[in-house]
């Protein structure tokens, strides 16, 4: 079955502003991430680290070119979709890249989805093959397979070990379809967003080339998931695209993270908020393990102004802020190295035009106004199947994330909260992580999300789920605290009028909070 772009018409308009983002019509991401390195000299120099294991670009091209041999003997042509469902291992960027080689089209699916969920996705994907690692077997085993081929990837190695190479890759042009990206689910069901292969490098030279900077001597690290854009820009595309390193980690916890951070002397590091804090909480000599990095990345949840400060205090090195999308493919608001501020997520990346716009009107609003965020550049929302969520999304030829934004003065854009998390508390908008970013600073909070509750009198109220940290029990003179320092710190309607102790918030498979899983709970009378 043939995969086709939603309309011309409801794409966003797409801009190549940069000298960098004019690529040739045929474009292949393999040959750029790979063989141009090999070809250009630097086959012996390391790109991935793993444990004890170093690859280099050498080694890593040959077992590509014969993964290639394989899947194609098994059946794989262009344009056909073909699910991951790999662990961040370095058999994750063989076989993706591999499948871009021969013209295929990668589905990466996070490795903590059900079966259930991972039906979803091979319903509306079709692929014609699922490769999983061994370690994930057990939901694989649960899927309703036909017609998907399933393949274990230890046999896809051997059998590209007893395969002949292919030694050119497939040309493809700049707007071939080489990935389909299913967001986490964090506002519903996640949706596949459609990238090219010109749309994968664009991320490489506007983002990374701008912001990070990066050199053939950087180490790129992360616990982020490559299934996930995030990871794949942070350990895949952007490492590959300079001629630099990644160093991958399977599993996560904070002890590990920064312990191959030392080890490996990783100078660009990608996390979340959640991560920064599980550092300072849980590690011992922080500053002292972390000295060979440089800069810090994280995405996908604000990044609170006392977690900002606590980590630039704790270990003096710059936290780089940033918002991006499934449907834009990576970052396109973000901090700048030695021109960051607690509190912002940073200013519009080079390539990239963001404003903020009246819902209803999509005219821009002044500074110091909030609004809805608009962006636009040379990556934009492609909707698989979803012809009524593509019309929504995009506007006028901007992508509307869904996020309300103030942009200040001085062009940097300050986060309010998602546009369906606006609290109407007697007539005032109140912004739950604005609410969030102050009780997480008492000692007790490790987290806590802020939905509107109905109340009789104001119609919506702030309402507060809090998970305790370890040595802090529930109690009523708890809550009254909390909500005094709130109370103490900003103006009186926004302090959470019902706080519930919980053992565990609603997550995302990416740990994003699932604030509508909490909403709903709320409005239909369901039980946290």
């Amino acid at each position: 079955m043939t995969v086709a772009y939603p309309s011309r018409e409801t794409w966003p308009e797409r801009r190549y502003t940069l000298p960098e983002l004019t690529y040739p019509d045929k474009l292949n991401v393999c040959r750029e991430l790979l063989d141009a390195h090999v070809q250009a000299g630097a086959g012996s120099s390391p790109a991935i680290q793993f444990g004890p294991m170093t690859i280099s670009y050498e080694q890593l091209h040959r077992e590509v070119v014969h993964l290639a041999g394989a899947l194609h003997e098994q059946g794989v042509r262009p344009g056909d979709r073909v699910i991951l469902r790999l662990l961040n291992r370095p058999q994750f960027i063989s076989v993706w890249l591999a499948l871009l080689r021969i013209g295929a089209v990668v589905v990466a699916t996070p490795p903590t989805l059900k079966s259930r969920e991972l039906n979803a996705i091979i319903e509306n994907s079709t692929p014609a093959m699922l490769i999983s690692e061994f370690d994930l077997w057990e939901e694989v085993e649960k899927v309703k397979r036909e017609p998907v081929f399933v393949a274990d990837v230890r046999v896809l190695h051997d059998l590209g070990a007893h395969t002949g190479p292919i030694l050119e890759c497939e040309p493809t042009g700049r707007d071939t379809l080489a990935i389909i990206a299913y967001t986490s689910g964090s506002t519903g069901t996640p949706k596949g967003c459609m990238h090219s292969h010109g749309d994968l490098l664009a991320t490489t030279d506007s983002y990374a080339r701008y912001i990070l900077k990066p050199t053939p001597a950087d180490r790129f690290t992360g616990h982020p998931t490559m299934a996930f854009v995030y990871g794949l820009g942070g350990l895949l595309l952007f490492p590959l695209r300079f001629g630099a390193s990644t160093v991958l980690i399977d599993r996560f916890t904070p002890e590990r993270f920064v312990d191959v951070i030392h080890d490996h002397k990783a100078t660009i590091a990608f996390g979340a908020p959640t991560s920064l804090r599980m550092m300072m909480k849980d590690c011992a000599d922080l500053k002292a393990k972390l000295t060979s990095l440089r800069v810090v990345v994280t995405a996908g949840e604000t990044l609170p102004a006392s977690v900002y400060n606590a980590w630039k205090e704790t270990t003096g090195i710059e936290v780089l802020d940033g918002i991006g999308s499934t449907e834009l493919l990576h970052i396109f608001v973000s901090g700048r190295r030695g021109r960051t501020l607690a509190g912002a997520t940073g200013e519009a990346v080079p390539g990239y035009e963001a404003m903020v716009v009246d819902e209803n009107t999509m005219e821009p609003l002044p500074d110091g106004r909030p609004g809805l965020l608009a962006v636009r550049g040379p990556t934009g929302c492609r909707y698989l199947n979803l012809p009524e969520r593509q019309a929504q999304y995009v506007r006028d030829g901007w992508n509307l994330p869904g996020d309300i934004y103030v942009r200040d003065s001085a062009g940097f854009f300050h986060y309010q909260c998602r546009n369906d998390d606006l609290i109407i508390c007697g007539g005032n908008n109140v912004a739950g992580p604005e609410i969030e970013g102050v009780m997480l600073e008492h000692p007790a909070v490790a987290e806590v999300a802020v939905v509107a509750t109905p109340d009789e009198l104001r119609g919506m109220v702030p309402k507060a789920f809090v998970v305790l940290r370890p040595g802090f029990a529930p109690a009523e003179e708890l809550k009254a605290e909390m909500q005094k320092r709130v109370q103490m710190e900003l103006a009186s309607y926004k302090c959470p009028r019902k706080v519930d102790f919980v053992p565990e918030l609603p997550k995302t498979s990416t740990g994003k909070i699932r604030r509508s899983e909490l909403r709903r709970r709320e409005f239909n009378g369901d039980a946290v």
